[in-house]
């Protein structure tokens, strides 16, 4: 993996970020490496349903949740931009995408190492954040998978982990508390499973060219 000159993580929901490259953001930042990330969605749309948590508090709770998953590996708040797209309907809004990438590049120095999802992803939105990932001069683009659980990219890098970069990952994917079971008054509400967390929390993370 290249030592650049800043990260840029493009995340199309708030936990993909950590569920596609904590353990790289973890020692991008211990090495002294500019992070920023981008979470594009708000983040609504996993618990449409449910009366306690009505979509402001979710969205707010969501950032919050992103906000302290982050600080612990070293990216402040201030690293952090949130587009607030609607979640499940990103597709429609690929203009805005590509120029809040553009901006948050334009903040990092030198060579820059850029995240996002992978093409294939399941997910219509992560589908459409990765289709607003552009080639630029001095932007090296990577992918992560994501959905479904487990994908296997094409020529995909693995970057192995340690152990205990795999436990802060996967600690870190079990504190987003709307993600993973908190919320008990959807029954069509999204929640990660066991089987899940142990898929993201693998023992390496996997990135593959974005184009070849």
């Amino acid at each position: 993996m290249i030592r650049p000159g800043g990260l840029l993580m493009v995340a199309p929901h708030p936990d993909d970020e950590t569920i596609g490259g904590h353990a790289l953001m973890a020692r991008m930042r211990r090495r002294g490496v500019p992070v920023r990330v981008l979470i594009v969605s708000d983040g609504a749309g996993s618990h449409r349903g449910s009366t306690t948590w009505p979509r402001q508090r979710l969205v707010r709770e969501r950032r919050r949740e992103t906000r302290m998953a982050l600080h612990r590996i070293g990216v402040t708040a201030r690293a952090i931009g949130f587009l607030d797209l609607p979640d499940g309907d990103v597709a429609a809004h690929g203009g805005a995408i590509c120029r809040a990438i553009a901006r948050a590049l334009a903040t990092l120095p030198g060579l820059v190492l850029a995240l996002a999802p992978s093409p294939r992803d399941d997910h219509p939105d992560h589908r459409a954040v990765a289709a607003a990932a552009r080639p630029a001069h001095g932007v090296r683009w990577l992918a992560y998978p994501v959905w479904p659980t487990g994908q296997r990219l094409p020529a995909a890098r693995p970057m192995p982990l340690t152990a205990q970069e795999r436990l802060a990952k996967r600690h870190a994917i079990r504190r987003y508390r709307t993600q993973t079971g908190h919320i008990t008054d959807d029954p069509a509400g999204f929640a990660l499973t066991a089987a899940q967390i142990a898929a993201f929390s693998r023992p390496s993370e996997v990135f593959a060219a974005m184009w070849r």
